[in-house]
């Protein structure tokens, strides 16, 4: 653990850093031992230092989205950067050199903070474990302490775990995935910490806990601190976080490049500023990853008016399409062109104990994978152990023994136009009444705590409920016609959804604490709602605790 008397560019007494602390407080119960250790004075002020010098700035980028989207509502299309054309020209700049243990990055795991899902996805084979405290895992306050605790047990070597309804006992392997956590967005906030009087951005939080309490650690056993950085939408943006990267290895007196990132692209406005993220978190970045599921939900938020780019049922939008085909090799192409890795997407299958059904799933992973190494992709997720092999032997066959594929560029121009294209396929009462099912699945297990959830044979996270209900919103917005001739309007949705949600109840049986009632009201809601609601985890945070 970092000990403030011990940096003297931060003695104990410093004015500042006392100022901080007197503004910084928290609301939320120190409900264990540990989760006092987790909320430390030392560790309160870092976050605190990290809340004086960027909460502003945050706020400011989140404003630019918005006025950003206004120009997308109002029928501009995004486009690539006229004043960063001279950086995308250059040939010469790079990524800072990848260290050693982030090279091989075939397979990754994600999942959520729980801490024996931790200790499995740690144990699972994978070289990498995205740990997610953002769309993997529903913020209740316990969680996210109890998620920080998880993490120090984790990389201090001491996490175990023994499950109180069988008495099985977990403990790591001696070789263990590589932990990378994951940092809840720009977007969301932390109710129960509040500095000036104000919530604080949870990214701040997250990203600060993890570092304070995880630097020492992993310094010993000569590893950096690793992030995975989720919904980044520009430049800007990607600057902030090399700012904030840059005060905290500052503060800490740690070697420049301690702290690495890999940034997720999932957001349309991001793939069209990949090179210029790059740029900006050159001394930091390792690598992109193709967040597929979010990037199609925010093609929907940001195309959400333009009648001419509405997209059909999402369960018939595969990598297949030419959008998001374009979308995976302008990524991988854009990596290699700056020594940086691309990682492909999730696949969210989990297996099946029915032989015919797991031979589907099988089929479905190998050609997911093998699309994305044929493109030329450096490594793949997971959402579930068993489905490591699988991927790692897709992947195998085509890296031919190296650790990955930055030599390779895939050909084409993947322009605007393809980025943008719209796709075709069904829209009917059988797509909108799962997405009803599964959104509404999703969003009880979430107000009940519970942030990763195997529906109908996949590992759903927040971007499938999103995706759904972005579906429906523009549909009812546009008054699509269905394949039968119907129109969508919002009377036949709530019949749908009153006939589904009263299904759910009747499977449930007399389960306690069910959140049926509130689910559905929150779903109806957000898809019906005038104003498009920027990410459904907003207003259902609200309604968490």
């Amino acid at each position: 653990m970092y000990d403030m008397k011990s940096n003297p560019n931060h003695p104990e007494q410093d004015a500042q850093t006392q100022d901080n602390l007197g503004k910084i407080q928290v609301t939320g119960s120190l409900f264990s031992d540990q989760a006092k250790e987790i909320l430390s004075e030392d560790a309160l002020a870092f976050v605190a230092a990290l809340c004086d010098r960027f909460a502003r700035k945050r706020d400011a980028l989140l404003s630019a989205r918005k006025e950003t989207q206004t120009q997308m509502d109002d029928g501009a299309l995004p486009q690539f950067r006229e004043d960063t054309a001279p950086l995308r020209d250059d040939p010469a700049w790079k990524v800072a050199p990848i260290p050693d243990d982030l090279l091989d990055r075939r397979v990754e795991i994600t999942g959520p903070i729980d801490r024996k899902m931790v200790i499995n996805a740690l144990n699972s084979g994978a070289n990498v474990f995205m740990c997610c405290f953002e769309d993997a895992s529903s913020p209740t306050w316990e969680n996210m302490v109890n998620g920080q605790i998880n993490m120090r047990d984790a990389n201090n070597g001491s996490i175990a775990f023994t499950d109180p309804k069988n008495g099985k006992h977990y403990q790591l392997v001696d070789k263990p995935a590589t932990l990378i956590h994951r940092p809840r967005g720009l977007h969301l906030e932390e109710a129960h910490i509040v500095f000036d009087g104000k919530p604080i951005p949870a990214a701040l939080m997250d990203f600060g806990l993890y570092f304070f309490h995880n630097y020492q650690s992993r310094k010993q056993r000569g590893q950096g601190v690793y992030f995975y950085l989720p919904k980044l939408e520009s430049m800007e943006e990607a600057a902030w976080w090399e700012a904030v990267f840059d005060f905290t290895e500052s503060y800490f007196t740690a070697e420049s490049g301690t702290i690495r990132a890999t940034v997720l692209i999932e957001t349309l406005p991001a793939v069209f500023q990949m090179e210029e993220i790059l740029y900006a978190m050159r001394k930091h970045i390792v690598g992109m990853n193709c967040g597929r599921w979010d990037y199609i939900f925010s093609y929907i938020k940001t195309l959400k008016n333009h009648t001419d780019r509405i997209l059909p049922d999402r369960h018939a939008i595969g990598m297949d399409q030419p959008f998001l085909d374009a979308y995976s090799k302008r990524l991988i192409q854009t990596c290699h062109r700056r020594g940086a890795l691309a990682i492909g997407g999730m696949s969210a299958f989990i297996p099946s104990k029915d032989p015919d059904e797991m031979a589907r799933v099988t089929q479905k992973v190998i050609e997911d994978k093998r699309r994305e190494a044929t493109n030329g992709h450096d490594g793949t997720w997971v959402a579930h152990p068993h489905l490591v092999t699988l991927a790692r032997d897709t992947f195998d066959q085509y890296l031919d023994g190296a650790t990955n594929q930055r030599c390779f560029m895939p050909d084409g121009t993947y322009d605007a136009a393809l980025l943008l294209q719209p796709c075709q396929g069904p829209k009917d009462e059988n797509g909108v009444r799962k997405n009803i099912r599964i959104a509404v699945l999703y969003m009880e297990a979430w107000l009940r705590g519970i942030g990763c959830v195997p529906i109908y044979g996949m590992m759903e996270d927040a971007a499938t409920a999103e995706i759904s209900r972005a579906n429906i919103w523009q549909w009812l917005k546009h008054q699509v016609s269905l394949d039968d001739g119907r129109t969508f309007t919002t009377e036949m949705f709530k019949q749908w959804l009153n006939q589904e949600v009263a299904d759910m109840k009747a499977a449930a049986g007399n389960e306690e604490k069910r959140k049926f009632e509130e689910a559905s009201a929150m779903f109806y809601s957000l898809s019906t709602d005038k104003d498009f609601a920027d990410f459904l985890t907003i207003p259902c945070y609200e309604k968490l605790e």
